[in-house]
């Protein structure tokens, strides 16, 4: 039996301590941090294994979002 492939963006960003925080919007509280981003790579596949697991339990498809870009916005306060 063949394992199904699944695709899911993942946001990457850096906080101001330096810190990479990766979260996968299609996965409802799916994120994690590392200081590196080996590290972070590592992490956000255990972080996403564990969604699927509890995701499974559910019932409904897994989302499948598509990437579309990514805009970063400037706003005076």
């Amino acid at each position: 039996m063949s394992k199904k492939i699944l695709h899911f963006p993942v946001v990457i960003e850096q906080d101001e301590d330096n810190w990479y925080v990766a979260t996968v919007p299609s996965l409802r509280g799916c994120h994690t941090q590392a200081r590196t981003l080996a590290e972070l790579d590592e992490r956000i596949r255990e972080a996403v294994a564990l969604c699927l697991e509890i995701e499974s339990g559910k019932e409904g498809e897994i989302p499948q979002n598509k990437f579309n870009s990514v805009h970063e916005l400037e706003i005076a306060v």
